[in-house]
């Protein structure tokens, strides 16, 4: 049984994370905003398809930022009658909404880029502030990149990080555009459609990442392989199991359920067994992530030394 200090800690954890992703997430909505705001608006005075693209785009994040601060603020409830385990599959319903998102705008990006580029004559010179606006956005997208990354990864938020590189394909985009416009400024014109349709590819590209992790984390995914054995670890390490069998993980959120089967001789008493099975259920639980593991006792005949000898001998 976790301790009232360990409780409070866990508490305290929970509570830090959900300020940080609140923090963190209102900046890129700030962010976003401006951006989206300032590139939707020079795109059209400067008549480039790129840099409107990338507005959308900004916009998109917009949105994803609303969906990332709602799954938020869900996923603080606490367990109730309908939701036994609380609400943490609300973060993986928001990182596919994010996916599903992104993949809408960016065939959009992808239809009206190819409509532009199948008609050359029709492009126009873009205007230089539409160079500018590109590389402040450049900037802008890349250090707000740089700190969502930051936080994601100090609160260990699947969720967080996702937006971050969210913000990352953005700045990528930016990057992108910027070199269109600049071939379009010296009479490449088709150079700002093409840009666009570049853009569209990252967005459906990056859309389909996220839905598809999404998806795979709502539908029981398990654990990689690395956070499996730190489990293992510590199952092996636990004074008086004999053995375990049927580990099973799941993802729930950024969280961890595990259900496993113990070996425990079957000559102990009921209470015996019930403490081994508690200190490796409290042993798996010191692993940062793990919200519950669910353990099955199986009574075996543990093999005596001298069968144990034989064995080696064979």
């Amino acid at each position: 049984m976790l301790s009232t200090d360990e409780f409070d800690s866990s508490e305290l954890d929970m509570r830090f994370k959900h300020l940080a992703a609140r923090r963190s997430t209102m900046v890129s909505v700030f962010v976003n905003i401006w951006l989206s705001t300032i590139q939707i608006i020079a795109g059209i005075v400067a008549g480039s398809q790129g840099l409107i693209a990338d507005g959308l785009h900004s916009l998109s994040d917009l949105i994803a930022d609303f969906v990332v601060l709602f799954a938020n603020h869900q996923s603080q409830k606490a367990p109730d009658a309908d939701h036994h385990y609380g609400h943490q599959r609300y973060e993986n319903a928001a990182s596919l909404a994010i996916g599903v998102l992104l993949l809408a705008v960016g065939l959009g990006m992808l239809w009206s880029a190819v409509r532009k580029v199948e008609q050359p004559d029709l492009i126009q010179e873009v205007k230089i502030i539409a160079l500018w606006v590109a590389l402040g956005a450049l900037l802008a997208k890349e250090l707000l990149f740089r700190y969502m990354l930051q936080i994601g990864k100090r609160v260990q938020s699947n969720m967080l990080i996702a937006n971050a590189w969210h913000a990352r394909s953005d700045a990528a985009s930016s990057l992108v555009v910027a070199a269109g416009i600049g071939g379009n400024l010296l009479g490449y014109h088709i150079l700002d459609p093409v840009a666009a349709l570049v853009v569209g590819l990252m967005v459906v590209r990056m859309g389909w990442g996220f839905a598809r992790d999404a998806l795979h984390d709502l539908v029981d995914r398990a654990v990689d392989e690395k956070f499996l054995v730190e489990i293992r670890r510590a199952l092996d390490d636990t004074p008086g199991l004999i053995g375990w069998h049927d580990l099973r993980t799941r993802k729930m959120g950024d969280l961890i359920l595990v259900d496993v089967h113990l070996e425990i001789d079957g000559q102990l008493t009921i209470e015996e067994g019930h403490c081994i099975a508690l200190d490796a259920r409290n042993r798996v639980m010191m692993q940062p992530l793990v919200l519950n593991l669910m353990t099955h006792i199986d009574p075996v005949k543990p093999i005596s030394q001298e069968t144990s000898m034989t064995r080696s001998i064979t």
